[in-house]
């Protein structure tokens, strides 16, 4: 075909294609601006024409649209099945296009407007381009006539995805040659508005019209729409009249009251995947997102891109009858890293969207690289899984189908699509690694060299076993296969060859009968292998699905990276609280409820996430301050001597553990003569608005029913100052002090670490962001050590992770480094976010 294009934006385009089986055809574009005066500010509409004349037919179409190019892959679309040959691309760029539709056949049969617009949303909306021509042939032929045919049309096809369609029931199903007469629906109106006739004199036309057409519609659901609306017109005009002044009034509006907002900080409950504990619908609807367009188990086939075969609809059966229709999901963890705060939304999605619909979600271990893998993944994994409060239905691992992959292996090599290669892994690098020559073998040569690689007879990198596709970005004949002499933790020394994720993956998703196997959006350049695998070895097929990753601003979450952080002794390990790693997030204090909400608040979504850490921090904020019990704690500490204390000795003093809810409890600590308090909580030379302690100006001492007055002020041969002498009297004796403190008395001495940002930049991997590298990033006052706090006693038989606030101070945890007799706390986080943070 050769095409000659010219562009000019203010004259035509015209495309002139020369076949030689045809007579000359020409595609004309013209392009005619004009002025829209619908608003204040005027705006060039752009007219588009198109037309084709072939020997049996001419062609022109018009549509508004938004963007040209997608307008003309769709003008393409609806021809392509029909006997002409088109241009292969066409650009024409404008923003606005009209289009005038008209097909006219030479034998006298008329496509007019409402033909094309059929056929324009059936090119829009088909997915399948196989059943293009069928579905053109029943509207060209006025067979389906109406948008709700159409619909129905569409829907079959998905439905019924193997050849051949059966006509008799497809044209049952969409309504074909139903003739519904003016009969029929005034009757199905007039029956309607009975219905309704008294509420209809009420509010006349205030009244719901749409309800009356729904109605008729529901009785008559192959008429036409507009007949429907029409007869409902004219008969509410028979039975009320012409609108009256009163009718035309506007309709006053209703303040609907709004909804409650559900309170996801009660989602708190422990979640197993069979059953939870009163965990609310409302999260579970959050997490589920886009899952609420995710096909039923059983019709895989209508998941747009889904691959179907001869086979396909025989195997979902047996698939249905093994699984019972229930839903099944995945949470399949590489054992060679820590989980992150990307991988707490990966396991809220696949458990909670198994919960949600009553299903089941295994947890499956990726063991198929055992240079990198170690037991204490393995054990973290599953700890932090059930601290997320899930149980999975099963604990698997890809080794458990190591016999069943290699026979699939062997199967697909009898079957030509997979072949023994000698391509070095540097060669197979790159965007465009060279074609292998050895991917044309003989079968026979393929199984025997295959068979010597489990024997052992190759060394590492010398073999290969590769599939034979191409995949969505490009890759070419992935390996299946490759040799390592690394013992496995599970099966030894029985394996030298061990599968890869892309073959891997999907057949232990078969295996499981896994209905919705969900992962993130970088997975999807694999769903073409996904799909093709299942097909060449012919077994159930599930259906991948792609949501966006969630990451956090200031962080690295690259297990690389990490070991980086950890080796320059950044960071102490893998916990190391300023990570954001479950481990390291649980250590430093987080609930997993928290974090669970925080997932849900995300949703699930197409596009990856990038989030303010701030956001997850006000989630552990909500739900600390309902159940970290009050204590008090002094970081920098101030001696302060009571000179005239009103016992003989310390009294006992009762302390809310949540001052908000007294019911919730209380705690005893001493008040003595000699009491603690913050450093800056006293001022000689106070700035104007200070309201704490200073000369002449009192303040309270909380929850013990004082206030206490600057008597005299002890200062060291330096100057400092190093305890305060003061006077107390009852806070109900004289007026009200400006401020009340916390304070400690006969205090335990412990360690307190303040944790802030690791890092200085929002995206500290970002080359433009931070030329030197994540590593010289680090902020270098993001641990400071507090060896010689001061906390009240209340707190001495706290166990690791045991949380608390420390009043005005912030939130805390106790950290597992703590031993008896010397407590060490983590500050989770502050009461306030810092604003500078935001």
């Amino acid at each position: 075909m050769d095409t000659d294009c010219s562009l000019d934006p203010a004259q035509s385009l015209k495309v002139q294609v020369q076949e030689p089986e045809f007579h000359s055809q020409i595609w004309g574009f013209s392009h005619h601006p004009t002025t829209s005066s619908s608003s204040s500010t005027k705006k060039i509409v752009c007219t588009f024409s198109f037309s084709l004349m072939t020997p049996s037919r001419s062609w022109k179409y018009s549509e508004r649209l938004g963007k040209s190019q997608s307008t003309v892959a769709i003008i393409m679309k609806i021809l392509s099945p029909l006997p002409h040959p088109v241009p292969t691309s066409i650009k024409y760029p404008v923003k606005s296009l009209q289009m005038d539709f008209k097909a006219q056949q030479t034998l006298g049969s008329t496509i007019d407007k409402a033909t094309g617009t059929l056929l324009y949303g059936l090119a829009s909306r088909l997915k399948d381009p196989r059943r293009l021509s069928f579905l053109v042939s029943y509207i060209a032929n006025k067979k389906i006539h109406t948008e709700t045919q159409l619909s129905a049309a569409l829907e079959y096809v998905r439905s019924h995805p193997l050849d051949p369609i059966d006509t008799v029931d497809f044209e049952q199903e969409c309504g074909v040659g139903i003739v519904v007469t003016p009969e029929q629906i005034e009757e199905a109106v007039e029956a309607a508005i009975n219905r309704h006739q008294s509420q209809l004199l009420v509010e006349r036309y205030r009244f719901n019209m749409g309800l009356l057409m729904g109605e008729a519609r529901a009785v008559l659901k192959w008429a036409d729409g507009k007949m429907i609306k029409h007869e409902v017109d004219m008969q509410v005009l028979h039975l009320l009249g012409p609108k009256t002044e009163t009718d035309l009034e506007k309709k006053p509006k209703v303040t609907k009251p709004r909804p409650e907002e559900t309170d996801w900080r009660t989602a708190k409950d422990v979640v197993e995947n069979g059953e939870a504990a009163g965990q609310t619908v409302s999260l579970m609807e959050q997490l589920r997102g886009e899952a609420l367009k995710f096909h039923k188990p059983g019709e895989n086939y209508k998941t747009p891109g889904y691959v179907t075969t001869p086979h396909t609809m025989d195997l979902l059966k047996q698939h249905l009858e093994i699984t019972g229709g229930q839903v099944r999901t995945r949470f399949p963890p590489e054992p060679n890293g820590i989980l992150h705060i990307g991988h707490a939304k990966a396991i809220n999605f696949n458990f909670g969207y198994a919960k949600a619909n009553n299903g089941i979600c295994f947890l499956r271990f990726d063991d198929t690289n055992p240079e990198k893998e170690e037991a204490k993944f393995f054990t973290a994994i599953c700890d932090m899984v059930a601290w997320l409060g899930y149980t999975p239905y099963k604990v698997t691992y890809a080794s458990d189908y190591f016999d069943q992959l290699y026979a699939w292996a062997v199967e697909l090599i009898h079957r030509g699509q997979a072949y023994v290669c000698h391509q070095r892994g540097e060669e197979l690098k790159g965007h465009n690694p060279p074609p292998s020559p050895w991917r044309d073998r003989p079968i026979e040569e393929s199984l025997l060299l295959f068979e010597a690689m489990r024997k052992g007879k190759f060394a590492e990198g010398e073999a290969t076993l590769r599939m034979k596709l191409v995949m969505e970005d490009g890759k070419m004949d992935p390996v299946a296969y490759r040799v390592k002499y690394t013992p496995h933790h599970r099966t030894g020394d029985t394996w030298c060859i061990y599968p890869t994720y892309d073959y891997t993956h999907c057949l232990c998703d078969s295996i499981e009968h896994i209905t919705h196997s969900l992962c993130t959006k970088e997975f999807q350049a694999r769903r073409s292998s996904y799909f093709w695998l299942c097909n060449a070895l012919d077994v159930y097929c599930p259906v991948q699905w792609e949501y966006g990753r969630l990451n956090l601003h200031y962080a690295v979450v690259s297990k690389r990276k990490i070991l980086q952080l950890v080796a320059t002794g950044a960071v102490r390990d893998w916990d190391d609280p300023r990570l954001f790693t479950l481990t390291a997030l649980r250590r430093r204090g987080f609930p997993s409820e928290a974090i669970n909400n925080f997932c849900a608040r995300v949703g699930v979504t197409v596009a990856q996430t990038t989030m303010e850490p701030h956001l997850l921090e006000a989630c552990v904020r909500d739900v600390l301050n309902d159940t970290a019990p009050r204590a008090m704690a002094v970081l920098e500490s101030l001696q302060v001597i009571i000179t005239n204390f009103p016992a003989a000795k310390s009294l006992d003093i009762q302390v809310p553990n949540f001052p908000a809810d007294e019911t919730k409890g209380f705690h005893q600590v001493p008040f003595g003569p000699i009491v603690f308090i913050e450093r800056t909580d006293f001022k000689e030379e106070p700035e104007p608005g200070y309201k704490r302690l200073a000369w002449g100006q009192p303040v309270g001492l909380r929850h013990t029913g004082y206030v206490i007055e600057l008597q005299h002020v002890v200062k060291g041969p330096s100057g400092s100052v190093e305890s305060l002498e003061v006077t107390c009297r009852r806070a109900d004796a004289g007026e009200k002090p400006k401020a009340f403190i916390h304070w400690v008395s006969q205090p335990l001495t412990c360690e307190i670490r303040l944790y802030e940002r690791l890092f200085q930049h929002k995206n500290p991997e970002d080359p433009a962001e931070v030329p030197g590298g994540f590593l010289s990033d680090l902020n270098l006052e993001s641990l400071q050590v507090v060896e010689a706090a001061l906390v009240d006693c209340s707190v001495a038989l706290a166990k690791p992770f045991d949380k608390f606030q420390f009043e005005r101070l912030g939130y805390f945890s106790v950290d597992p480094d703590s031993r008896q007799g010397q407590l060490v706390f983590n500050r989770t986080v502050t009461l306030k976010e810092d604003p500078g943070k935001v």
